[in-house]
């Protein structure tokens, strides 16, 4: 089993149509590592919290969003998420984010591989796309899971 298939349950992938802010694409993108007992509620609002301090810090490139905040704000467990927003949140005026990857990482190391993984994959703006246009969450997931590491 690869590190994006141990990082990445399929529940916890899904499209959705539109949020009402990025505020609340926070919450819809994060709920399911809620559900699924990997963060406790408190991590949406870290996350949000951090953005009002530091700006949207996770806006990676565009149309890609990396949503985290540290292990204390509300990490049970390793995990990620992946919500594809069809009509986008703007977390920077003007630029709408389709693509939304949400890390819960217990510590500074786990995660790295998944990291790596994630860095080849969003490299080509071309798969970001992929993602963001996908047909199903089933699509979604093994996009994620199916991409060639190293």
């Amino acid at each position: 089993m690869s590190a994006m298939e141990e990082m990445l349950k399929r529940e916890n992938v899904q499209i959705v149509q539109s949020c009402i802010d990025w505020e609340d694409a926070v919450h819809v993108a994060v709920q399911p590592l809620v559900d699924g007992g990997f963060v406790t509620p408190a991590y949406i609002d870290g996350i949000i919290q951090n953005a009002h301090e530091m700006g949207p810090y996770f806006v990676l490139v565009p149309d890609l969003a990396l949503l985290h905040a540290r292990p204390e704000q509300g990490v049970l467990k390793k995990q990620l998420a992946v919500t594809v927003l069809r009509e986008g949140a703007e977390f920077k005026p003007g630029e709408p984010c389709r693509v939304l990857v949400t890390l819960a990482a217990e510590d500074s190391d786990s995660h790295i591989d998944v990291m790596r993984t994630l860095a080849m994959m969003f490299a080509d703006p071309g798969n970001i796309e992929k993602v963001a246009t996908a047909q199903t969450a089933d699509d979604v997931y093994h996009l994620f899971t199916d991409f060639p590491t190293a």
